[in-house]
């Protein structure tokens, strides 16, 4: 084959983002007709062979999306995030990734403020856009219903998951659904958080069908904590936002039960968010959201 017959690869827009550096790479479809390849999407996130990111998002309409139970979502919100972890899975959403995804939409005339509704596969998220702190855009996501996944098990015993790391004897955690699955593990004083080891996952007993995200927790005063997490299908990242729902509301549990309204401060190694706790046993995500970069790239046929 000559180098004039060579197959051309497909020519892919994208728009890099990230919120306190939990990165992601997104991808326009606003027709529908582009999708993408698990392959695709590993190239995307590849931070030496490919553009990088913790995570894909394709910008898709909701009604053009695989799933018909996310296609039922398209009378309450137009555009769908189609959120695909860096080894190429599906995840049902992504708390930072929503930030990040409202922000594209509005730079694009996609969506007008200062609410904005998004598909997730974890159902309808509204985010409110405000001024932040330092007169930059602040994005507050209300993430929805969460449950203690057992919490039976945990109200009898404090926690239903042993978390075994390097150099730790196994720790006991909690697990938590909040669209997508969490395990929070409060370190203990003797533990330091930075010198932990998470090249490797966790290793979870006993161990969730379909992985969990792990959160390690430091509190650091009322109201206050520090985390760092290992996200399933990606390793460790630099922030998670629905981790650090998860981190805040475990510890809200462990000391009594959350308030209606209650707000912790998550200090993560990206930056700093605020989870809410709202009536109805919802909970809300507030924190920056940055696009930092557009471009054409060629990804692989399959």
């Amino acid at each position: 084959m000559s180098i004039e017959s060579a197959p051309t690869r497909p020519a892919v827009p994208f728009t890099k983002g990230h919120g306190t550096q939990n990165d992601f790479v997104l991808v326009p479809d606003l027709d529908g007709a582009r999708g993408l390849t698990d392959a695709q999407v590993r190239f995307l996130a590849d931070r030496r062979g490919g553009i990088g990111g913790d995570g894909v998002i394709r910008v898709v309409p909701t009604r053009c999306a695989e799933e018909s139970e996310v296609r039922a979502l398209a009378d309450e919100a137009e555009w769908f995030m189609d959120y695909r972890n860096a080894d190429g899975s599906r995840a049902e959403m992504c708390g930072n990734g929503t930030r990040v995804f409202v922000a594209y939409l509005l730079r694009e005339g996609l969506a007008s403020g200062p609410e904005a509704a998004i598909a997730t596969r974890a159902g309808v998220k509204v985010a409110r856009v405000s001024e932040g702190e330092n007169g930059e855009p602040s994005y507050a996501v209300d993430l929805g219903p969460w449950r203690v996944t057992h919490a039976d098990t945990v109200g009898a015993q404090g926690y239903d998951t042993l978390v075994a790391l390097p150099g730790l004897e196994p720790l006991p955690g909690m697990s938590l659904d909040l669209g997508n699955p969490h395990v929070v593990i409060a370190l203990p004083d003797t533990a330091d958080l930075m010198d932990l080891d998470l090249t490797t996952a966790p290793v979870l007993n006993p161990a969730p069908e379909s992985g969990a995200n792990v959160e390690l927790v430091q509190p650091l005063g009322p109201g206050h904590l520090q985390m760092r997490v290992h996200e399933r299908g990606v390793g460790e990242t630099r922030s998670c936002g629905t981790g650090a729902a998860a981190a805040a509301l475990a510890l809200m549990t462990w000391s009594g039960a959350p308030h209606d309204n209650e707000v912790w401060r998550v200090d993560v190694p990206g930056g700093t968010l605020h989870v809410r706790a709202l009536p109805g046993q919802r909970v809300e995500l507030a924190g920056p959201a940055v696009l930092v970069a557009d471009g054409v790239v060629e990804t692989p046929r399959d």
